[in-house]
């Protein structure tokens, strides 16, 4: 899923998030010591799981939110917190599907069960299936959780109901999303996806819970009018994508100091990004492209790679595209009734997107 940080404007602020995020999480423990060592470190593995992101997604909320309302309220935390269970779930989930046991630089929750089981003398094998299985039920929990505390906000039965909608659309779109990404990672040969179907899949797997939903709900919460929730959709979804792309472009470009990832893991892994899908079209990259997708890529096919994206004129033109759909986010501000704080904060961030580096 979001692989670098958004150097954000948005400050709204998440200690009090961080506070119920916590309470969740004591409460859930305390109910899962009944069912033994297991189910309560299967808890502590999501709990870990949930400490460290920047917490985007609970600052959207939380500006969309006192935007409308005037002030930040309980009820706004409580959902704010929910969109990060949300994202700590879809992580979960995503380290499953790419097989991976570390996030943030230590074992993720299938990594700590993989590990632990081997070091009680389990194989191999059996291990990371059981590694896999702890995350996807971490998942699943952290999932339902977020929709309860959505169901049970304190609000007026019709926008709590509005509210629950918005998250709930936001789960359908990025499990779409995410199955059309495998889809296109498990690609038959001739049968690569297109700048549309990338598109469309950027939209629903990142652009929707992370951007649009955040938004929409808060301001929902807040008592937006639907003209306003339906207007912040359309902004989320153009700042999604952008984010999205300058992500795919660092993942290639990056610098491993500042972004913290490998600029060689996209392409070992054969991630199937708008740069690849342009690459594609021009002769250039039929002659660099066996590396693609293999895990012994080494540090020169990669540079061969680059200069293959380079030279087919992908990289500009996701550089463009990046440009236009930052300049549509700022028109659909520019043409709203936003309160004046969301206005500048959503330019702020619609800059952010074309012009960070992590």
């Amino acid at each position: 899923m979001i692989g670098a940080t958004l150097a954000r404007p948005l400050q709204a602020g998440t200690a009090a998030v961080g506070e119920f995020i916590d309470e969740f999480f004591a409460e859930r423990l305390e109910r899962a010591a009944r069912h033994g060592d297991d189910y309560v470190r299967l808890w502590e593995s999501a709990r870990d799981g949930a400490a460290g992101g920047k917490r985007i997604r609970p600052e959207l909320v939380l500006a969309a939110h006192a935007a409308y309302a005037g002030s930040s309220t309980t009820e706004a935390v409580r959902l704010a917190a929910a969109f990060e269970l949300l994202h700590t779930a879809f992580l979960m989930h995503d380290d499953v599907i790419d097989h991976d046991l570390v996030r943030r630089g230590a074992p993720n929750v299938a990594g700590r069960f993989a590990l632990e089981s081997i070091d009680r003398g389990l194989p191999a094998d059996w291990a990371h299936e059981y590694g896999e299985a702890s995350a996807i039920l971490a998942g699943d929990l952290l999932i339902s959780g977020a929709l309860r505390v959505v169901a049970e906000l304190e609000a007026p039965r019709a926008v709590r109901r509005a509210v629950l909608e918005i998250v709930d659309e936001c789960v359908f779109l990025a499990a779409a999303g995410e199955h059309a990404d495998v889809r296109h990672a498990v690609r038959h040969a001739g049968d690569a996806p297109g700048e549309r179907d990338i598109l469309a899949m950027i939209e629903n797997k990142t652009a929707s819970y992370s951007f649009s939903a955040p938004l929409q709900a808060g301001a929902m919460l807040g008592g937006a009018s639907a003209a306003s929730v339906a207007r912040l959709g359309e902004i989320g979804r153009h700042l999604g994508v952008a984010f999205q792309l300058r992500d795919d472009v660092l993942g290639v470009y990056g610098s491993v100091e500042v972004t913290g990832k490998s600029a060689l893991s996209d392409l070992r892994e054969g991630k199937e990004t708008l740069l690849i899908a342009y690459a594609r079209e021009h002769p250039d990259w039929a002659q660099a492209a066996a590396g693609f997708g293999t895990p012994e890529l080494d540090d020169a096919e990669a540079a061969r790679l680059r200069s293959a994206i380079e030279s087919s004129g992908a990289r500009e033109r996701v550089e463009r595209l990046i440009d236009e759909r930052c300049a549509a986010a700022v028109d659909a501000i520019t043409g709203s009734d936003l309160p004046q704080g969301l206005h500048e904060a959503l330019t702020l961030t619609a800059r952010a997107c074309v012009e960070r580096a992590r």
